[in-house]
């Protein structure tokens, strides 16, 4: 009999985190039955031995060529024979055991629910300034509920005869899950946040690391929301951001070493969002 559920584990060189993923996916006390499916883009490290451990687990070859989200989604979505599918990365540690029964719960009950997407915590060595990121992101969800649009592929779930007939796109670089999601509520479908489905994930990037994301979001920018930003929108983001870094550090000692690093890290973030929007845009035009 084929599952209820299957969870799709996307990993590379993921060996620090994938061991506690995998011991709570063993442990989630859910109801219905589910099945995990394994696709690693080659990993180097330990994360290939770690997962070959668990026998249970199905391993799904990602397509030939470099790395593209969407490609490698829409392989693992193919293999998958459960009616939710749930994706969750390598590095997301489930943090309760009935988390799957949490996020899944609202696709078997709610016929319009297309997708739902769970809440991330911060990792123990976040830094402040990511802690405050996803604070905003995620929490009670009422801040991100005022923003035009919002969702998380990393812990996720979403009905698989809607992935099959609206797979993700294939050429985006980094905002997949976003892309997906909003076509789906373009549909008249909706995204429900589940906030009390917990992972842990979060990241510390470089500001090299944090620079070149941002590049790729702004990319993927033009083509899902169309003309890149402005100077006076890339600057206003980034002093508002600045300012509301300011007033979270400031009531936490510990988080003032942060201070003089939120501005430079905002610009980096929003100047590379914008280039990376100019880019993307002027390639449109040449082509």
């Amino acid at each position: 009999m084929a599952p209820a559920i299957s969870i799709v584990m996307r990993s590379h060189n993921d060996d620090r985190h994938i061991g506690r993923t995998l011991e709570s996916l063993a442990r989630q006390r859910c109801p219905r039955s589910f099945e995990i499916v394994s696709i690693d883009d080659g990993s180097t490290d330990r994360t290939r031995g770690i997962i070959a451990s668990y026998p249970e687990i199905r391993h799904v070859e990602p397509p030939a060529g470099p790395y593209v989200p969407g490609r490698t989604l829409n392989a693992a979505v193919k293999a998958c024979r459960g009616e939710v599918v749930v994706f969750n990365n390598a590095d997301a540690v489930p943090l309760d055991d009935d988390w799957l029964e949490r996020l899944t719960s609202p696709l078997f009950a709610e016929a319009g629910l297309a997708a739902a997407y769970a809440n991330q915590l911060p990792r123990a060595d976040a830094s402040y300034l990511v802690r405050k990121d996803h604070i905003r992101a995620f929490g009670d969800g009422r801040t991100a509920a005022k923003w035009r649009f919002f969702f998380s592929l990393a812990s996720s779930a979403a009905r698989r005869a809607e992935l099959e007939a609206f797979p993700f796109s294939e050429t985006v670089c980094c905002s997949e899950d976003v892309e997906w999601a909003l076509r789906a509520v373009g549909r008249g479908r909706k995204i429900r946040y589940v906030p009390e489905a917990r992972v842990e994930h979060s990241h510390n990037y470089s500001w090299r690391e944090l620079g070149r994301r941002f590049y790729k979001e702004g990319g993927d920018s033009v083509q899902i929301c169309g003309s890149p930003p402005g100077w006076f929108l890339t600057l206003g983001r980034a002093g508002m951001e600045t300012l509301r870094d300011w007033l979270f550090l400031a009531p936490r000692p510990a988080g003032w070493r942060e201070f003089a690093a939120a501005p430079a890290r905002r610009f980096i973030q929003r100047c590379a969002y914008r280039r990376g929007a100019l880019d993307a845009a002027g390639k449109r035009v040449e082509s």
